[in-house]
């Protein structure tokens, strides 16, 4: 194994750069204006680093990083020019030679789908992703913490909006135990959500997730495999690029061991289009980026920022940088010359070079180069005609690059989407459950105020026929009483009754009293009472 990366020299082979392995966890920075030969300067770097058996991984803004797939070829137009430089370094022995690589897409179209969970993702870079305000982040804050709490897996963005759905629906329950969920809030997250679906971040959320291991490999014959990302489509939502490669280091930092200063990098993290990670970002993000940038050195991760202006990389962040490749850069604008200061300024010296001069005078392909020494110094600057690389310059084919995704060893395990039970499903269920939970109550309910009112309807009918009843009973007796034959036949007995009464009396009164005059009168009276009593039995009274 050798122990660095050649980058280029001086005319006839003077002052050799060389990127040391084992300082190259120390980051790094290719800036210069467009046109300027950053891509082939990168190209070239991560030939080196897959040629020393550190895996890479860059973004493919432009489509060009594909040719890393394939040797590059004399009938090529770029030959002269590259044979040429190589003479003029006298670099004897460079040669054309392919690098291995994987290809990915975040859309599943020029390359492996990658996928993460909305739950791996974190509610502070979908905070990001969906320009939230304070507000409404806190509110997508408490959505995690409670779909945590209950066991709902949060992977995808439909599980995401079940869950916004599900607390909207508890805001006041929520509102006391963890602060304010308003709906208004939760309405805007909502609104943002489907802004990212239309950028096609829905394609981005899921399963199968990315296994950072297969990022992390080599081939048969001991080389590091090259990830290149298809990012040209990706570019036209810039949150969603800058956001997706700010989850892959936290990721890289989170998954990886400690191993402190290696031999050489693990595996070394190329962001093209720097300045997009850093546009617009909260200072809660910058805070972020500069801690992984700043840890993740530990974990045997290098990154290398890519950018037109050295000045889009926030100081802290900058200060990160050890290892820097400046090309030229065109100082016609005030924030132009300022780049040119900055970037003279962040150089070690060297007595030989004027630094804000040279950077508007390198020629195309020619850069200030400042590296890390094996002892962690930076080395003084010095311009430098930077190598030309062994793999095509421009993009693959698509038959090419069919053939090369087919036969990777990847394979096919993530382009099939698996959709397992998750929030969206579990929240459903419980309202499935409860709608028929609810329906039953109520069935149990209509069938008791059922049963109650035919109860009632029953004992209303009894008291109405025994009311027919008993007035039927009294028009029968009305009318036996009005009727002739019942007249005559109480009559009669009447008088039959007062006949009988007075001669039985007559007759106990003359038994008791005799019939002489001295008993007249109390006979008379004994007598009529008698009569009256025997009347009234007789008339049944």
């Amino acid at each position: 194994m050798t122990d660095g990366i050649y980058i280029g020299s001086g005319p006839g082979g003077t002052q050799p750069q060389t990127l040391t392995l084992k300082r190259a966890n120390r980051h790094g920075l290719i800036a210069g204006a467009t046109g300027t030969g950053k891509t082939v300067t990168l190209q070239g770097i991560v030939e080196g680093f897959s040629a020393a058996g550190v895996p890479c991984f860059v973004a493919d803004v432009k489509g060009d990083l594909s040719g890393l797939a394939m040797a590059g070829s004399p009938t090529a137009k770029t030959h002269d020019a590259f044979a040429a430089r190589a003479a003029e370094i006298g670099a004897t022995g460079w040669t054309y030679r392919a690098t291995p690589v994987q290809f990915w897409d975040l859309f599943g179209q020029s390359g492996h789908p990658i996928r993460t969970t909305v739950s791996e993702m974190g509610p502070l870079l979908l905070a990001r992703l969906m320009d939230l305000n304070a507000v409404q982040e806190g509110v997508l804050t408490i959505a995690f913490h409670v779909a945590d709490g209950e066991g709902l897996l949060l992977l995808d963005l439909d599980d995401l909006q079940a869950m916004l759905s599900h607390c909207a629906g508890r805001a006041e329950e929520l509102t006391t135990t963890y602060g304010n969920v308003s709906k208004q809030s939760i309405g805007a997250i909502q609104r943002s959500l489907l802004q990212l679906r239309s950028q096609g971040a829905e394609h981005f959320f899921g399963e199968p997730a990315l296994d950072l291991d297969d990022f992390i490999s080599g081939d048969d014959r001991g080389s590091g495999i090259v990830n290149i990302l298809a990012a040209d489509k990706l570019m036209q939502s810039p949150k969603l690029y800058s956001t997706f490669l700010l989850w892959l280091l936290s990721e890289l930092f989170e998954h990886l061991p400690e191993i402190g200063d290696a031999d050489k990098p693990v595996l070394c993290f190329f962001f093209d289009e720097a300045h997009l990670l850093f546009d617009d970002a909260p200072a809660a993000l910058l805070e972020k980026i500069e801690q992984v940038v700043r840890l993740i050195r530990s974990k045997g991760v290098g990154v290398y920022f890519i950018t037109q202006n050295p000045i889009d990389i926030p100081d802290k962040v900058a200060g990160q940088l050890g290892n820097r490749i400046q090309h030229a850069l065109r100082a016609f604008t005030p924030r132009d010359q300022a780049a040119v200061r900055s970037a003279a300024e962040t150089f070690r010296a060297n007595a030989g070079v004027d630094v804000a001069t040279a950077i508007t005078e390198l020629k195309v392909g020619e850069a200030l180069v400042s590296l890390l020494q094996p002892d962690g110094s930076p080395s003084p600057v010095e311009r430098t005609l930077i190598t030309p690389p062994a793999s095509r310059v421009g993009p693959v084919t698509a038959d090419e690059r069919r053939t090369l995704i087919e036969t990777d060893a990847i394979g096919d395990k993530y382009d099939a989407l698996v959709d397992r039970e998750s929030a969206e499903e579990m929240l459903a269920a419980r309202t499935a459950e409860a709608s028929a939970a609810a329906a039953e109550a109520k069935a149990a309910t209509d069938a008791e105020r059922t049963a109650a009112t035919q109860a009632k309807g029953d004992a209303k009918a009894a008291r109405e026929a025994e009311r027919v009843r008993v007035a039927a009973q009294r028009e029968a007796d009305r009318a036996a009483k009005a009727s002739p034959w019942t007249q005559m036949a109480t009559s009669a007995t009447r008088a039959a009754s007062s006949s009988i009464g007075r001669q039985v009396a007559n007759e106990i009164g003359k038994q008791v009293f005799g019939g002489g005059k001295r008993g007249t009168a109390a006979g008379g009276l004994i007598g009529t009472i008698t009569r009256s009593v025997l009347g009234n039995l007789f008339r049944g009274r």
